[in-house]
């Protein structure tokens, strides 16, 4: 019999692992002793925070990045058909979005394993459940170009596309580059776009404040978003 891939969501935030899991996933992660992650220090930290009740030295990890090239991942399933399940493991949130473990997923799915998803946070859903932005018609974007002028041509198709398809536009920022983001939607976008800032979601300092850009030109400085982990939105 074989074993399954199983899609651990892991805490974004919250330091109590209650607050993000529930029971269930706890559960099966105690079964599990093969894991893929992105970082081995972090993943051995969360799994003593969520009570793993194996030696943590008698667990295999494999890691899979944005490093990573695929040939070197043709083994990480070779457990599954021996019997044993294989749990894989996002940095923060869900695996598979925004997450390169769906290289690992996608492989599975080819060679006929039965994947499992589990229930946990994300980022850019609660950040869309809490903007008042069209939750019925999104994407994600991933990271602007860095680049002021490309980022400006970037900004101004996401806002056209929100504008005409009614699409509300997600995408991320590394964290020392916030502030310099939300200032170009502010210089950059209409302004009656509505622009949503999501900020250390799931922690108690959190913030979710959507604004259109002239009211953003104006309560700037009421957030300080540097080295925060931020999800914006447009809509």
């Amino acid at each position: 019999m074989f074993g399954k891939l199983i899609l651990f969501p892991v805490p974004i935030g919250a330091e109590d692992v209650a607050q993000s899991l529930p029971e269930y996933n706890l559960g099966l992660l105690a079964e599990c002793e093969v894991f893929v992650v992105e970082e081995l220090r972090s993943a051995r930290r969360f799994l003593r925070r969520a009570g793993y009740p194996k030696p943590i030295d008698d667990v295999t990890f494999f890691v899979l990045n944005e490093h990573t090239r695929p040939e070197e991942t043709s083994h990480y399933l070779d457990p599954i058909f021996e019997g044993r399940n294989v749990g894989l493991l996002s940095e923060a949130g869900l695996p598979c979005v925004a997450d390169p473990g769906a290289m690992l997923t996608a492989e599975a799915q080819r060679r006929g394993v039965e994947v499992v998803p589990l229930v946990g946070p994300s980022s850019l859903m609660l950040a869309l459940m809490a903007s008042g932005l069209n939750g019925q018609c999104f994407a994600f974007n991933g990271y602007l170009p860095v680049d002021r002028a490309e980022r400006t041509r970037a900004l101004h198709r996401l806002e056209e596309r929100a504008r005409r398809e009614g699409q509300t536009q997600l995408f991320i920022e590394a964290p020392y580059r916030n502030n310099q983001l939300l200032e170009a939607m502010c210089r950059d976008l209409r302004p009656d776009t509505r622009v949503c800032v999501a900020v250390d979601l799931t922690l108690p300092t959190q913030v979710v404040r959507t604004l259109t850009c002239a009211e953003w030109r104006t309560r700037r400085t009421e957030i300080d978003l540097h080295k925060r982990n931020t999800v914006f939105l447009i809509g």
